[in-house]
């Protein structure tokens, strides 16, 4: 099996009385989209902040890029989503589902909810009691099977930048308790901070992405049954850049990143399919 991720993509509303703007946003959203539906994968994933303000126009103008009948495409949902309105106006615009597994014959993968609603002062994960048992299930239920999670706030003091605060899910909520109950290997994808960024410990991996605006570029995760493994695709040609900077200059809520690329070792991982079982 094999997946194609994106980081936070950002895609935003504009004043189009700005000249080249309109252009410019054009220009660097088609040629990334494209170059990421072009991948050969089985399963495309948003890691979250899709969208700037989760607007109804953004929304919809980015679904009519992504949407294409041969592409399946999971959007986890992210703060910057769920700003413009609620959460249950964005499903309904988007049709997805707010947390989710999908259950295969290679692994378990798990898509959940962190964002908050309309809340533009706390920006930081959150996960509901109800959802937190659900998660619970699923982890004990992934039993020896590779579990991957996909969701948009790291888990706290694990990737670079989670230990900030709103940079997170709440420390307060003890992940770990569940993480814990693993059997076998699990592997926990974010974006959020901005920057690339893998961590390992025990037997969870926690793999970061940065934004698109900073970093253009995917991550490829191909499940085999002796590994998986991790790989990034850059789409940054001159073009795409200076597209990226003339958004970034009229950009509300995005501040570059000029660190967003972490290190070599923060852009690939292959981890072995089996590990030590608790």
């Amino acid at each position: 099996m094999r997946l194609a991720l994106l980081g936070d993509l950002h895609y935003h509303e504009i004043d189009r009385s700005i000249p080249g703007l309109a252009e410019a946003r054009d220009a660097f959203y088609r040629h990334v989209l494209d170059k990421f539906l072009n991948l050969d994968a089985d399963l495309y994933v948003s890691l979250g902040d899709l969208t700037n303000f989760g607007l109804t126009s953004e929304l919809e103008e980015v679904y009519a890029m992504l949407r294409r009948p041969d592409k399946p495409f999971v959007h986890v949902l992210g703060n910057h989503d769920l700003y413009g309105q609620t959460r249950e106006d964005v499903l309904k615009i988007t049709g997805q589902q707010r947390y989710h597994v999908l259950d295969t014959e290679e692994a378990m993968l798990v898509f959940l909810d962190t964002a908050k609603e309309l809340d533009f002062n706390d920006w930081g994960g959150w996960l509901d009691f109800e959802q937190l048992a659900w998660l619970e299930d699923k982890v004990e239920a992934s039993g020896e099977k590779p579990l991957l999670v996909f969701g948009h706030h790291p888990v706290y003091r694990t990737t670079a930048g989670s230990e900030r605060e709103k940079g997170s899910i709440h420390p307060g909520i003890d992940m770990w308790n569940i993480l814990n109950r693993k059997r076998g290997i699990g592997i926990y994808f974010n974006g959020h901070t901005h920057m690339d960024s893998i961590v390992q410990r025990d037997d969870w991996s926690f793999v970061q992405m940065s934004a698109c605006l900073d970093e253009p570029g995917f991550r490829i995760v191909e499940i085999g049954n002796e590994a998986i493994r991790i790989s990034a695709v850059d789409v940054a040609g001159p073009e795409v850049l200076e597209a990226a900077a003339v958004l970034h200059r009229h950009m509300k809520h995005f501040t570059p990143n000029p660190h967003a690329r972490g290190t070599e070792t923060d852009r690939a991982l292959t981890v072995p399919a089996l590990s030590k079982m608790k």
